[in-house]
């Protein structure tokens, strides 16, 4: 992670760029003795998170944690960075609006992080915010607006003076995140048209992603994210299936060591995310046979690596 500001980004917003199972984080100077930060990260890097950050405050402290969306790797370190820079209560956690009942309380059966079998450490959400609200992070106006597609509630921070799109998993340099609310018959693909088109009308000068460096002009990245979507439109099953694999390959990264493959089968087979898949797209087909397809698709392309009775993410273990 770099502490240090970026080039062209506006003075005080610090980008702490993560790997691609923990989402960046963004460290907004707010005066001289407070600060905000704009998601946290997974858990398994909350402490990493946590050093960053302090690096990035400057002894400042820490007042607000704002979040883009309530998926693991973008609020993971959400209660350990409050803990530890936030003096406790001192600092408010806000959450999109439509997620505010319920945040934070993972071990419900319904919430997001459980669907999709994955880890974060419980918190309490403070408030909420949406479209059309103004949040003032850094000295300046952030806009939220909506940002369906990946997930019905996330939302999207536009500093227009400065032309600064914080974009989470709406749009990253190289494409999108997976569009959940699709593989439970939702409308993701046409909700991800409406975000990218209101991206589009925004014309940000610079995008602060949820992964992957910042980058200028965004011009490239939305006509690569329009393909991209485009394919996925025209054949479902395919994004489904790719759903699958960046959920496997996921659980796979946040595991200290490299699991067995039995214990990833069992873990594909007892994910309710997992469960809704196979039944709208491969009715036909056992649990095992997708998940071998599954694994199989990513050990091709190197993204695992099936050692024996273990399955490596190349990257990690």
């Amino acid at each position: 992670m770099d502490p240090k500001p970026q080039p062209q980004l506006p003075p005080g917003v610090h980008v702490l760029v993560h790997d691609w199972l923990s989402a960046n984080a963004v460290v907004l100077w707010d005066d001289e003795h407070t600060a905000s930060v704009v998601d946290t990260g997974h858990v398994t890097r909350a402490r990493a998170t946590c050093d960053g950050v302090a690096g990035a405050l400057a002894g400042r402290r820490l007042r607000r944690i704002v979040n883009t969306h309530l998926h693991s790797d973008h609020c993971g370190g959400n209660a350990r960075l409050q803990r530890e820079h936030g003096a406790g209560a001192q600092c408010a956690i806000v959450v999109p609006a439509g997620e505010l009942p319920g945040a934070g309380a993972w071990e419900q059966p319904e919430s997001a992080v459980a669907q999709a079998g994955q880890q974060a450490e419980p918190f309490r959400a403070d408030a909420g915010y949406a479209a059309g609200d103004t949040l003032w992070m850094g000295g300046l106006p952030w806009q939220a607006h909506a940002a369906p597609g990946h997930d019905d509630h996330a939302l999207m921070l536009f500093q227009p003076d400065a032309g600064v799109l914080i974009s989470g998993d709406a749009l990253w340099e190289h494409g999108f995140g997976v569009l959940f609310p699709e593989i439970d018959g939702g409308d993701g693909f046409a909700a991800q048209r409406r975000t990218l088109l209101r991206i589009e009308q925004l014309a940000p000068r610079l995008v602060i992603p949820g992964h992957g460096p910042v980058f200028a002009q965004p011009g490239a990245a939305l006509e690569r994210a329009h393909t991209r979507l485009d394919v996925f439109e025209a054949d479902p099953p395919r994004h489904a299936a790719h759903a699958l694999r960046v959920l496997l390959k996921f659980h796979v990264m946040e595991q200290a060591h490299p699991p067995t493959r039995g214990a990833l089968a069992r873990w594909f087979a007892s994910t309710a995310m997992v469960g809704r898949a196979l039944r709208r797209f491969w009715p036909g087909q056992s649990e095992s046979e997708v998940f071998e397809q599954t694994l199989d698709a990513l050990a091709r392309v190197g993204a695992l690596l099936p050692r024996g009775e273990r399955v490596a993410d190349p990257d990690l273990h």
